[in-house]
C-alpha cells in the first residue's frame, strides 16, 4: 500500500462501513435470532430448576431490543476498524486487486477464519443448552479455536504466495486452501467436543438458532466488505475532475 494513502480515512471509512453494515445485521437478529430466543427461555422456563435465578438487572423487552442495538451497533463499528487496518495491510500484498475486492477478501477471509471456522466445532447454543459449569473451557476452547483460524488463514496465504511460482496462481491457491482444510480438520479431530443439549430440546429450535446466529454474522462481515469497499474504491480511485466536467456539461446540454 502507498505510504501516502491516508490510514486514517480509511480506517474512519471502515467504522462507517461497519455501522452502515451493522444495520441490516440488527434487523436479521431482530427478525430470525430473537423469536428462537424467546422460545428457548420459554423452554428453559418450563424445565425444574435445581438452583435460584438471580435477580434480573435488565429486562428481557430491554435485552431484545436497546440491548441488542447497543451490542450489535459497537461491534460493528469496532470490527470496521479492525478489518480497516487489515485492509490497508492487504491492499497490494496479496495479488492485484482492487480496493473493493481486496475489501471483500478480507472480509471474506475474516468471517471463515474468526467465525465460521470456530463456530462449526463449537456452535453457539440458546438458552437452556449448556452446562455452566463447562461454560469455562467451551469458552476458552472456543477462543483458541478463533485464534487457530486466524493463524492458519494467514499461513494458507503465505503458502499460496510461495507456491505461485512453481505452480500457478490456481494451483498454488487449491493448494493452499486444502492445507488450510486439513490443519483445520486436524484441529477439529484432536480438540474436545461437547454435547450438552437435553434429549428433549427441539433439535429443529436448536438449529434454527444456530443457522440465525450464523446470518447475522454472515451479513455483517458482507455488508462491511460491500459498504466499505465502495468507499475505499472512492477514496482511493478517485474520479477524475476532468472526465466528470464533461459530463455533466453533457447532462446540462
Amino acid at each position: 500500500m502507498n505510504n501516502s494513502t491516508p490510514v486514517r480515512s480509511l480506517l474512519v471509512r471502515g467504522m462507517l462501513g461497519g455501522l452502515g453494515a451493522a444495520v441490516p445485521a440488527l434487523l436479521v437478529a431482530y427478525l430470525l435470532g430473537e423469536p428462537r430466543v424467546e422460545a428457548a427461555i420459554a423452554y428453559e422456563e418450563s424445565q425444574p430448576h435445581t438452583h435460584e435465578h438471580g435477580v434480573e438487572l435488565v429486562s428481557r423487552s430491554m435485552q431484545s431490543t436497546a440491548g441488542l442495538a447497543t451490542g450489535i451497533l459497537v461491534f460493528g463499528v469496532a470490527l470496521g476498524g479492525i478489518l480497516a487496518l487489515a485492509f490497508c495491510f492487504a491492499l497490494g500484498r496479496i495479488g492485484r486487486f482492487g480496493p473493493r475486492a481486496t475489501a471483500m477478501l478480507v472480509a471474506g477471509t475474516g468471517l471463515v477464519a474468526v467465525y465460521v471456522v470456530p463456530f462449526l466445532k463449537y456452535p453457539a447454543n440458546p438458552p437452556a443448552v449448556g452446562d455452566p459449569e463447562t461454560i469455562g473451557q467451551r469458552t476458552t476452547l472456543y477462543f483458541l479455536m478463533m485464534l487457530l483460524g486466524l493463524l492458519l488463514s494467514i499461513a494458507a496465504v503465505i503458502l499460496g504466495k510461495r507456491l505461485a511460482p512453481r505452480l500457478g496462481n490456481w494451483n498454488a491457491s487449491v493448494a493452499a486452501v486444502a492445507a488450510f482444510v486439513l490443519a483445520v480438520g486436524l484441529a477439529y479431530a484432536f480438540l474436545p467436543s461437547f454435547n450438552e443439549v437435553p434429549a428433549d430440546f427441539s433439535a429443529t429450535l436448536l438449529w434454527q438458532f444456530r443457522l440465525a446466529t450464523l446470518a447475522v454474522q454472515a451479513t455483517l462481515w458482507v455488508g462491511f466488505g460491500l459498504v466499505f469497499g465502495h468507499l475505499a474504491e472512492r477514496l482511493l480511485n478517485p474520479r477524475p475532475a476532468a472526465a466528470a466536467a464533461p459530463d455533466a456539461v453533457a447532462s446540462a446540454a
